[in-house]
């Protein structure tokens, strides 16, 4: 099957949970002998069209930032969408996996499979609604009607979490979506030693103002009121950074914290994450949250937000983390039982997370696109 993904940014030039799950799934589909192609911004020197783990990667435009002001760039999602069509009009494919955002490239694959009677399905990993006037203040009016334009678009739909497909269901869709959630390669975790640089918390993720890293800081400056030594890693790359820097800084724990962007590779991650006691990720929008499984696969309980709109929750239980309300004051006092209970959770961490390996979600995802192509 000839299987293209199409998403304006491509791992590992920019690392989200998105472009991870598109390269993690594109490689082991090609490994099964598919025909896969990865649709993006072309991050990349030389040609625009290389190859990269058996899979073909298509550059269609220049590489342009993703946000301006802290929040996605309408522009950039416009452009890439209309430069979308004619790239599609000239390929074939059997398939087309659209990423839900940014919407635009969803229009533009409709555009390009109805001209050319191809199949297409729309894989949604959030779904924001009513939070789009929370993002946006008053346009979020524009962003909440186009987000339930893209799922009224009469194609297959895959969610990558319980949660964002319940959110689909409450947009109004006819057709139950199909869950296949992210996933980990738990046998290259196991094999990957620590990191000789070691804290008690650490965060990874893109450093985004959902994702409430400032309240972390501020819940650490408490914890670090009662044990002076505790230290903290955040990873990531985002809009939010000089803040965040600016914030530490005034409250003169720059010694206890580092701030790490996004390192070239993923086993320094992994070493990082074994080389830590606790993952804490206060957000209240993750659609799924990779970053999180990563760590129970390397035996960290999970401290994350018990909000509606945070997927990680589903990962969690009495044995594998603990919720917190969104507060400075629970999130510090959550993250103190962590810290006092993690050895003795590791092991029930890592078997959830043995639950989601790649190869069993490509099963999935496999048997879905069979039922979307027939023969």
């Amino acid at each position: 099957m000839k299987i293209a993904f199409v998403y304006d940014v491509v791992y590992p030039w920019v690392k989200g949970g998105v472009e991870k799950r598109i390269h993690e799934l594109a490689e082991r589909l090609a490994v099964r002998g598919h025909d896969v192609h990865i649709i993006g911004m072309k991050y990349w020197e030389g040609p625009d069209t290389m190859t990269q783990g058996g899979v073909t990667l298509h550059g269609i435009c220049p590489a342009r930032p993703l946000y301006v002001g802290g929040r996605r760039s309408i522009r950039q999602a416009l452009w890439f969408g209309a430069l979308l069509v004619p790239f599609l009009v000239r390929e074939d494919f059997d398939l087309i996996d659209c990423q839900q955002f940014p919407f635009f490239s969803c229009f533009s694959v409709s555009l390009a499979t109805v001209l050319k009677k191809e199949h297409c399905a729309i894989t949604w990993h959030e779904v924001w609604d009513e939070s789009w006037y929370d993002y946006l203040g008053w346009p979020g009016f524009f962003g909440r009607v186009t987000e339930r334009l893209v799922a009224r678009l009469p194609y297959p739909r895959i969610a990558v979490s319980a949660t964002t497909a319940g959110k689909l269901r409450l947009l109004g869709i006819r057709q139950e979506p199909c869950i296949v959630p992210n996933g980990i390669d738990t046998g290259r975790i196991q094999t990957i030693p620590p990191a000789h640089n070691t804290s008690d918390i650490i965060f990874t993720g893109r450093l985004i103002r959902e994702k409430h890293i400032d309240l972390l800081v501020r819940a650490f400056f408490r914890l670090l009121q009662e044990c002076p030594e505790r230290a903290m890693i955040i990873l990531g790359e985002g809009p939010e950074r000089g803040s965040l820097e600016a914030l530490i800084r005034n409250l003169g724990i720059t010694e206890r914290v580092q701030i790490i962007p996004f390192v070239e590779s993923h086993d320094a991650v992994i070493g990082l994450m074994k080389a830590s006691h606790v993952f804490v990720i206060p957000s209240t929008r993750e659609g799924f949250g990779i970053a999180a499984l990563e760590a129970l696969g390397c035996g960290l309980p999970v401290v994350t937000v018990d909000h509606p709109d945070n997927a990680v929750r589903e990962l969690i239980t009495e044995q594998t983390g603990f919720l917190s309300s969104l507060s400075e004051n629970d999130l510090s006092a959550t993250i103190r039982v962590a810290l006092a209970n993690y050895p003795s959770m590791k092991t029930a961490c890592r078997a959830i997370a043995e639950t989601h390996d790649w190869e069993t979600m490509v099963d999935r995802l496999e048997r879905e696109y069979r039922r979307i192509v027939p023969g």
